[in-house]
């Protein structure tokens, strides 16, 4: 009875969404946005204060001119998990993004580990944002808001509350929640005036740089260092020279690099999230998050090799890099132009991080994950109008009260989690049988035919009597679609996998010097170890995949999504340990409402008490499937 309990427990936990839209379950959502929109969503949120700060803290003391290499390296990194999400997009046209693809490929546990820790990384994003946007606009005004509230408002708890209550950022987090209540397509317009701006200013930026640049300062020696110095009158203001050149800091710095880097394209998956407001989710989510990230390359390339042609590497004001360079080449006016572009690119950015926290936030309540009123959708306006208002409240309450910089790590962890699952997500479900191809537990017997690809537009059609059965067999790599078998080889592979590239994520982050000392337990235990995930690799890529044709799917399969995987986790790796238990904490108060209400409401329980369908009975239904051609 005990062991009954737990497997039916155990299958709680794992249990999925269907990969097609529920029976008879209609969004209330508008389909309102087109790819334009959504190309200027994923821009506005990726493209944010980081192109403005970022390129001049990575070039004065990691890269130096080879930051251009850097944004490169990053940009193809951002890339290998972007594929994974427009793949998806495709697959899976529906609110919740990482979510919502793990949802319907590891189960219900993951799915909501990896909603939970999206809502985290949205709110602490949003938050982050807009108390920078009110220290931006302080700053143009000679900080007078911020005096008077230290003088009125001031808080005595260091590293937890703020030094002073920021009614800017609140009431600017407050407005843009009633902007977002009143309809995507009202949202859609704001972030497309303000994405404009943003892009005109980076324009003139770069185009200024290029006319008043010098190539002598990629090319910088000791000699000019030296020069340097003696003109200053403030020793510390110079970075470090390195060995000079356009690469000063060696490969060493481009990688270092190209980690910071890596953060300044998180955002894009905010598209992800609008598969139920998109007018053609197939077609334009894949595409519009390759061209926002390509966009978002061309920008952060053109201002980092604009700021270091303006002025050598080591004289960047990481503060403000873009005003001080205009300075050294004698166009201070230009500054006033970069104020404005930072405040609109902190406007977007804003408003693309919390523009997906309330779809995630209903897709969750939708399944009945969390509480069925934050699935209310509001009749006139078609939007998630109570997971919009709790998320804005929340995320305005946090900017108001706390100190965000112990925090902002929390949103790479969960953002790296949920690149990272789907990703895994796309490389199990690419393997897999067709949603048709049905077993009959009863007899061990196996569809292995199934009908051609329908035409665009169309749903999977069942099978028709007469369908091929054969017996279950060990796999053949001869066959040209997947079978249940296959699918759960690959499964097993995968799992391994991501373990296997865990542990060598946290060897290279942790300790690298023992990985390279040349010792022969470590040179042993690295050799086995590339050695089983070369195994492992070939055995996956030797199964067949899945025939349906897509809009988009990822190329190089197994390869390119395992290198995403190791990318993502090497990165979170990284984190300190006060991360880790900050995670922790936040990971408890989830499990609490996931086992205390979230198991018991979800849509799929009636799914544990059904018998699993023969084959005759699957034959004689229509299945909907949302891998439309």
């Amino acid at each position: 009875m005990l062991r009954h309990h737990i497997c039916q427990f155990g299958r709680k936990l794992v249990r999925r969404r269907p990969l097609g839209p529920r029976e008879g379950v209609e969004s209330g959502l508008s389909r309102c946005l087109s790819t334009l929109d959504l190309v200027a969503l994923g821009v506005g949120s990726t493209l944010g204060a980081g192109v403005y700060i970022l390129a001049g803290e990575v070039a004065k003391d990691k890269a130096g001119p080879s930051i251009t290499i850097c944004f490169l390296v990053a940009a193809l990194s951002s890339v290998l998990s972007g594929l994974c999400y427009a793949e998806f997009g495709t697959r899976v046209p529906g609110s919740g993004s990482a979510y919502l693809y793990s949802y319907v490929t590891v189960g219900q546990l993951c799915a909501f580990i990896t909603g939970w820790n999206l809502i985290l990384s949205y709110v602490i994003g949003a938050a982050s944002v807009a108390r920078a946007w009110s220290s931006t606009f302080d700053n143009l005004i000679g900080n007078q808001v911020s005096q008077l509230l230290k003088g009125g408002f001031s808080l005595q708890v260091p590293h937890v509350l703020a030094s002073y209550l920021d009614f800017l950022a609140l009431v600017l987090v407050l407005l843009l929640t009633g902007l977002l209540a009143l309809g995507a397509s009202e949202s859609a317009l704001v972030t497309k005036v303000f994405t404009g701006v943003n892009l005109l200013v980076l324009s003139f930026v770069i185009f200024s740089g290029f006319m008043k640049g010098d190539l002598h300062h990629w090319q910088l020696t000791e000699e000019d260092y030296k020069l340097a110095k003696s003109a200053s009158n403030d020793m510390s203001s110079l970075g470090p020279l390195g060995s000079g050149g356009f690469m000063p800091f060696g490969f060493e710095g481009i990688l270092h690099g190209a980690a910071t880097c890596f953060y300044a394209f998180v955002g894009f998956d905010c598209i992800a999230t609008t598969g139920e407001e998109a007018r053609n989710p197939q077609r334009s989510i894949p595409l519009s998050i390759i061209i926002s990230l390509f966009i978002c390359f061309l920008a952060y390339f053109g201002v980092s090799a604009a700021l270091t042609l303006m002025m050598p590497y080591y004289q960047i004001h990481p503060g403000s890099p873009l005003p001080q360079a205009f300075l050294h080449v004698g166009w201070a006016p230009a500054r006033y132009a970069v104020a404005a572009g930072t405040l609109c690119a902190l406007s977007t950015s804003l408003l693309g991080t919390m523009f997906p926290m309330p779809r995630v936030i209903y897709a969750m309540a939708d399944d009945g994950l969390l509480f069925r009123a934050l699935a209310r959708i509001h009749p006139r306006t078609h939007t998630p109008i109570m997971a919009t208002i709790a998320s804005g409240t929340f995320a305005a309450l946090m900017a108001f009260l706390f100190e965000l910089s112990d925090l902002v790590d929390l949103m790479s962890i969960g953002t790296l989690l949920a690149y990272s699952l789907v990703v895994f997500s796309v490389l199990v479900l690419r393997y897999q049988p067709d949603e048709n191809l049905s077993k009959n537990k009863k007899t061990g017997v196996e569809i292995v035919e199934i009908k051609p690809a329908p035409q665009a537009g169309s749903l999977q059609p069942v099978p028709e009597a007469g369908t091929v059965l054969a017996p279950p067999s060990l796999h053949n790599p001869d066959k040209t679609t997947p079978t249940l078998k296959s699918g759960r080889i690959v499964y097993a592979c995968s799992s391994l996998l991501a373990l296997l590239l865990m542990i060598l994520g946290l060897i290279l982050a942790q300790w690298p010097s023992h990985l390279l000392s040349g010792e022969p337990v470590y040179t042993t235990g690295a050799v086995l170890l590339l050695l089983l995930i070369i195994g492992l690799t070939f055995i996956i890529w030797r199964q067949p995949q899945n025939p349906t044709p897509l809009h988009f799917k990822v190329p190089a399969l197994p390869v390119l999504p395992l290198l995403s995987i190791f990318v993502n986790v090497y990165l979170m790796m990284q984190m300190t340990a006060g991360t880790w238990a900050r995670f922790g904490i936040w990971m408890v108060m989830g499990f609490a409402i996931y086992f205390g209400y979230g198991i018991r409401h979800s849509l799929e329980k009636d799914s544990d008490q059904q018998p699993p369908a023969s084959s005759s009975q699957t034959l004689g239904k229509n299945i909907p499937s949302a891998e439309l051609a």
